[in-house]
């Protein structure tokens, strides 16, 4: 393990790996409806897949800041110690989140290696819609990734991505509530891990 991952970055699983690298394929924009998030998701996917070939951390949170709801993301990851987060601590943790999860997609990209993508249809689901993505990696496997896609300022921010039924943001929870339960719900030193 690098002493520059966080010690529980171990604890996410190959599966949740391969819903991270998916993750990187998308993001929004909202206004005309379903067809409006399917040609965002077009320019969303280029972004991510550029980012993907320089598998740096940079790359893929500059990617992350521009099209996912970090905000959302990670108020979620906190589950039941959310109230623990002290509003000075609010940038901080928000961008160590998306540290985390670039770091993470950064390690993976060597081991699932993207070929291509397809981008399918998009339906409608409350407010939110969920646009269905093919993602063929040069091993030859391919996998079904379902990208939730919220309204925001006139646009879209990904807010979850499903993998053969897994969500990320679920996963991610676990990891980091995981980690609060092992230290009193001591947000700081989680805010501190990610920022490591």
């Amino acid at each position: 393990m690098s002493k520059t991952r966080p010690p529980f970055t171990a604890a996410l699983t190959r599966r949740a790996a391969l819903a991270g690298l998916a993750i990187s394929l998308a993001s929004p924009a909202f206004a005309a409806g379903t067809d409006a998030a399917v040609a965002y998701m077009g320019r969303v996917a280029k972004d991510m897949l550029a980012a993907h070939r320089q598998a740096t951390v940079a790359s893929f949170k500059r990617a992350i800041l521009r099209h996912a709801d970090v905000a959302t993301i990670a108020d979620y990851s906190l589950g039941q110690y959310r109230a623990k987060l002290n509003p000075a601590q609010r940038q901080a943790y928000y961008s160590g989140t998306a540290t985390f999860m670039a770091r993470y997609f950064a390690d993976q990209s060597r081991d699932y290696v993207v070929s291509k993508y397809e981008i399918g249809d998009a339906d409608q689901d409350g407010s939110d819609i969920n646009v269905n993505t093919k993602v063929y990696l040069i091993n030859g496997q391919s996998y079904t990734v379902v990208w939730r896609l919220s309204p925001a300022g006139g646009g879209f921010k990904v807010e979850d991505a499903k993998v053969m039924g897994f969500s990320l943001i679920y996963l991610q929870r676990g990891i980091f509530t995981s980690f609060l339960a092992k230290r009193d719900g001591d947000v700081s030193q989680l805010v501190a891990a990610l920022n490591r």
